[in-house]
């Protein structure tokens, strides 16, 4: 049974907070470097020396906000809503838990961005506020999935610690509603298959433990020998066990048909072969309308040894993804590091 990072108990704050406290907390313990790429690429200008504390419930003058990040110098404020109920009254007491330091960030972070109006309300009174201090404080309101994306773009596949904490971040976002509606479209989702991509490729299918979390992604590429060799277009996702009854399926995503059921039977038969066991593990089924061949290549050193999340327009530098067959051609235009 896989042991998760991240408690589930739906619909309570504090765990929201506490949770995305502790995929940062162990951000920086896997890596300080790192975690400093996420903050100055999304959230600062400069880069910060360690010895971070992380504080949940820090009491300051006039409020409690839900989480701080400090050290000398620099210091976050986190108010964590599970939807976009933040106060203009509420944040600007939050202000007060800052002292003098130089850096100074308040994270206004939910399921969704704050609305228009509230947010130009509150920045308007921040502005005011600012003009009264020598370092003025920087409001970033950022949502769930948003700060899971950019952890995302400092990581690599080789970070096979930090991708499984991320993965199961992301799950426990999913599962708590924590990220709404679905940039699935977005996301090519690249697996490795070196032992199973001739039977992928013929039969359309791609199977996984149903245990490792994932993102939403609307399409699969297929990876072997420092490229990835096919991508096709998610059209179902199922679970399936043996059970002393049957097969149990679970549909995730589409629907459960009789070809389906034929395929995953010969799925299991064919991970029997390759000493795989897809029976008595429950297993996840990715159904694609087609594999198309491409030429995605890695051109840095060593082979991948995990998974990897590309977004595909800002790959192809357009919103507007093509048919499936057009973008593993433009795929097999480009390279990967």
């Amino acid at each position: 049974m896989k042991i998760h990072y991240f408690q589930r108990y739906h619909g309570k704050e504090n765990v929201a907070t506490a949770n995305t406290m502790l995929l940062l907390s162990r951000l920086y313990s896997y890596s300080s470097d790192k975690f400093f790429r996420f903050l100055k690429s999304e959230y600062f200008a400069d880069s910060f020396e360690p010895e971070i504390v992380f504080k949940l419930q820090e009491k300051s003058l006039d409020s409690v906000p839900d989480a701080t990040i400090t050290q000398e110098g620099f210091k976050i404020v986190v108010e964590t809503k599970l939807k976009d109920w933040f106060y203009t009254d509420q944040l600007m007491r939050h202000l007060k838990s800052f002292g003098d330091e130089k850096n100074k960030v308040m994270i206004t972070l939910a399921t969704e961005p704050m609305a228009e109006e509230k947010l130009v309300d509150f920045e308007t009174q921040l502005k005011t506020y600012n003009e009264n201090q020598v370092h003025p404080v920087i409001h970033i309101n950022t949502t769930f999935e948003a700060m899971a994306n950019a952890i995302n773009e400092v990581i690599d596949d080789r970070d096979y610690e930090m991708q499984d904490v991320l993965d199961d971040y992301l799950q426990y976002c999913y599962s708590d509603g924590l990220i709404l509606g679905s940039d699935s479209w977005r996301y090519l989702r690249m697996q490795l298959a070196g032992t199973t991509f001739d039977f992928n490729m013929a039969n359309h299918v791609y199977y996984d433990n149903a245990e490792r979390g994932f993102r939403a992604h609307d399409y699969l590429g297929l990876y072997k020998r420092k490229s990835v060799r096919a991508i096709g277009k998610v059209c179902a996702r199922i679970t399936a066990i043996e059970t002393e009854t049957g097969v149990h399926y679970v549909p995730e995503f589409g629907e459960i048909t009789e070809e389906r059921k034929h395929l995953i039977a010969k799925s299991m038969e064919n991970g029997d072969s390759h000493g795989y066991n897809l029976r008595t593990i429950e297993h996840r089924y990715f159904f694609v309308e087609k594999f198309y061949e491409t030429d995605f290549k890695k051109i840095t050193p060593g082979g991948s040894m995990g998974t990897r999340i590309f977004d595909l327009p800002q790959l192809l530098g357009t919103d507007d993804i093509p048919e499936t067959e057009q973008v593993a051609k433009l795929l097999a235009e480009k390279s990967w590091s």
